[in-house]
């Protein structure tokens, strides 16, 4: 396995590297060089988190501590919707860097072990995609950038560890026990595995969403577009019908606006017809004891007769 200050090194030169290269040969800005260097420095030493010795995790959380918050910080308060003054920034700052500093490794150090799955692929994808999701701004291109560059820092790491594991005894070559570790899919472990491939698909999901690959469609809005679909055409023909809220434009399939026809001023419109007749009636007669009988029949006939 190489050394800490060897994954520095090799990191470092393939940041500036890359960093130049997107400067020079890809058009990008010297600050987004420099920062697309930055990330492939870091990402060759996100591996080391689950390190057991103290200086590496300390040095990554304490890195990580101080660029994450101002980088997220702007995301936690459109999430949350809270206030963008200073003071409540400050305090958010400082919030999330005590919470990545100490917790983030304590949290990393109780659930993690050496060679797990923080040294594999899908874990390198997850670095890229976070650095992706997290970096602030608007344009796609530059924050692909700074998520490969942290792919490449990543893969680094993982094939140093896997060179350190091969060794030369003259002509044959010798395997250590750390072979394969490094450069894998899967763990033997099965929780770890389903839980770096539940990560990796939410944030896969949430890069496409943030690409604008993928369009999510919230499901109360579909329900009100089938009931608009299924109800549009009968409400709207009741609504002419009753002559109450109707628009006097019909909209034909070519986006032209046709006035509709008003039966009361054009003559080709018949009346409508009544379906039931309003002409007064006189009520039936009303016997003595106050008993209604229909008209045909003499209401004195049963009246009571005098003794």
């Amino acid at each position: 396995m190489a050394a800490y200050r060897e994954h520095i090194t090799v990191s470092t030169i393939l940041g500036a590297g890359y960093g130049l290269g997107a400067t020079l040969a890809l058009g990008f800005t010297p600050a987004q060089g420099a920062l697309a260097g930055w990330f492939t420095a870091l990402g060759g030493m996100l591996p080391d988190l689950d390190s057991e010795t103290g200086r590496p995790v300390r040095e990554m959380f304490g890195l990580v501590a101080a660029i994450a918050p101002l980088a997220l910080v702007g995301r936690v308060i459109g999430w949350f919707g809270l206030p963008g003054d200073q003071e409540t920034v400050i305090l958010l700052i400082v919030m999330m860097y005590l919470a990545i500093r100490y917790g983030g490794a304590w949290l990393v150090g109780s659930l993690s072990v050496h060679r797990g799955m923080f040294h594999s692929f899908p874990a390198m994808v997850i670095a890229a995609e976070i650095a992706y999701l997290a970096y602030p701004s608007q344009l796609t291109t530059v924050k692909l950038l700074m998520a490969c560059g942290t792919a490449v820092g990543f893969f680094s790491h993982l094939m140093l560890d896997e060179m350190y594991s091969v060794q030369w005894a003259g002509v044959r070559i010798k395997l250590k026990k750390s072979a394969g570790s490094a450069m894998k899919l899967f763990g033997k472990p099965f929780v770890p595995n389903v839980v770096t491939y539940s990560i990796l698909s939410v944030l896969t999901y949430a890069m496409l969403v943030d690409a604008g690959l993928i369009e999510p469609r919230d499901p109360a809005v579909l329900m009100q577009q089938a009931d608009e679909a299924d109800l549009g055409t009968a409400e709207s023909t009741r609504t002419a019908a009753a002559g109450e809220g109707a628009s006097p434009f019909l909209e034909t399939t070519l986006g032209e606006a046709v006035p509709l026809p008003n039966p009361s001023e054009d003559p080709a419109f018949p009346a409508p017809r009544r379906l039931v007749d309003e002409t007064p009636r006189e009520s039936p007669p009303r016997a003595a004891s106050g008993l209604v009988f229909p008209p045909n029949v003499d209401p004195d006939a049963f009246a009571p007769v005098a003794r």
